[in-house]
């Protein structure tokens, strides 16, 4: 550890790599000098403002400590706030992931390259903000936009492996965009965010790999490809089996004090937004918006052997007692789901407060038998489409004070969604008529 914090300034129009990078007058002009860094606790890396880095990518490999993070953000060095710094990845920063294992299903692929414009490897207590980050695929690399083998991209990539517990990772107001991943590739490291935990080399000397204070906050997620935003699935999936699951498997196995807050995911071409094997993950104030778009037959056309035509707004996978509160879903695509909100097999979900608009799958699924103790309460579900909610075979679903404004003609059971119980508590169901045409 250095007895002193260090200031790395990077500079696309005025930096030299020769330069120490240590003031705003001798600035890096690249990334590249970064990526050879040892950083230190209390080190921080600005880039600045109306740069662009074309073709770079950031890869941390050093940790902070909860009181002295390592930082990277943005710094004006005129003054003046400019454009946020734009790491333009087009495909560089590959790296090979493999979960060690193969995954819940043997449909969905576990291991491959990836590109990631931000990877954080085995790292905690970072802090990333105020930075624009887009992973284009390039016309030169062949790839047709719907290639079974495609890259898969990422804006930013968390992942936890040999270290045992990573903790203190926060990602704030990043705009990320236009990252062309694999839309088939549910589970790689692939689309706006996504964060993983690997198989260790040897589990029994470094812990179990998994993620602990964990914060995404008011990221703009835009045009990505698979996913929003991810967090975090994990090799040890199978230590999650059946319906009712218990805490001390999240406290040996799952991520702890996970919070998603403040975000926008919009044209998403899967899922918006997932909480996943989290204990009591709060996922709040956040925004998906025409999400699913590319979970279609013309688009998802060349799947070979995945599953996985499925995608929905905001939900959760494999958690306990999440709480889901003030989030917004919007315009999510039709397809096998394609409903705002999904409580996927997890152990006591609740959705409160939340509001769900003209989603084309409907507002609410209970996702069969392994989601169990879900409630539904206090939200509002102003015209959504194909049938308001979907029951799915769930057990013991609870739908509690909710309004409902459904169109003329849509069903309240999702055709072919039905076979679950669930209870009806003081809900209110108010009618929209038909629109007349105006003469």
């Amino acid at each position: 550890m250095t007895s002193s914090y260090r200031t790395y300034y990077v500079n696309q129009k005025t930096g030299r790599d020769t330069n120490d990078g240590l003031t705003m007058d001798f600035p890096f002009a690249s990334l590249f000098p970064i990526n050879r860094l040892t950083l230190h606790p209390g080190d921080k890396v600005l880039l600045a403002r109306d740069s662009v880095f074309a073709g770079q990518f950031l890869h941390i490999k050093d940790s902070g400590t909860k009181e002295q993070p390592i930082e990277i953000g943005s710094y004006s060095p005129e003054g003046e706030e400019g454009n946020l710094p734009l790491i333009a990845a087009d495909g560089q920063g590959i790296w090979y992931q493999d979960y060690g294992t193969p995954l819940d299903s043997p449909t969905h692929v576990y291991q491959g390259y990836v590109s990631s414009a931000v990877l954080l490897y085995d790292v905690e207590h970072v802090v990333i903000r105020d930075i624009e980050i887009t992973n284009r695929a390039a016309e030169i690399l062949g790839e047709s936009y719907s290639a079974p083998h495609k890259m898969n991209r990422t804006g930013v990539a968390v992942v936890a492996k040999d270290k045992g517990v990573r903790s203190g990772i926060i990602l704030q107001n990043l705009s990320i965009h236009d990252v062309n991943g694999n839309v088939y590739d549910k589970h790689m490291n692939n689309g706006g965010i996504y964060m993983t935990a690997l198989k260790p080399a040897d589990e029994k000397t470094t812990g179990v790999a998994r993620f602990k204070d964990i914060t995404v906050e008011g990221c703009f997620v835009y045009k990505v490809s698979r996913w929003g935003i991810a967090v975090g699935y994990t090799y040890a999936h199978d230590k999650f089996q059946g319906a009712e699951l218990s805490e001390d498997a999240f406290l040996k196995y799952g991520h702890e004090n996970m919070v998603i807050r403040d975000n926008y995911v919009k044209a998403a071409g899967g899922d918006g937004i997932t909480a996943m094997y989290a204990l009591r993950p709060l996922v709040e104030h956040n925004t998906a918006d025409s999400v699913a778009c590319e979970i279609n037959d013309r688009i998802y056309s060349q799947p070979e052997n995945r599953a996985g035509k499925v995608a929905a707004g905001i939900w959760p996978w494999k958690c306990k007692d999440a709480l889901f509160r003030y989030n917004e879903v919007a315009d999510t695509r039709l397809n096998q789901d394609g409903m705002a909100y999904d409580a996927d097999s997890g152990d006591g979900t609740i959705y409160e407060y939340n509001y769900s608009r003209q989603n084309e799958g409907g507002c609410i699924m209970f996702c069969l038998q392994e989601a169990v103790h879900n409630t539904f309460r206090h939200n509002v579900s102003f015209d959504d489409l194909g049938g308001t909610v979907s029951p799915s075979e769930n057990p013991d679903a609870l739908l509690a004070h909710n309004t409902f404004y459904v169109r003329e003609g849509v069903p309240f059971v999702r055709n072919k969604m039905g076979g679950g119980n669930y209870t009806e508590e003081d809900n209110t169901i108010i009618p929209l008529q038909a629109a007349v045409p105006r003469i």
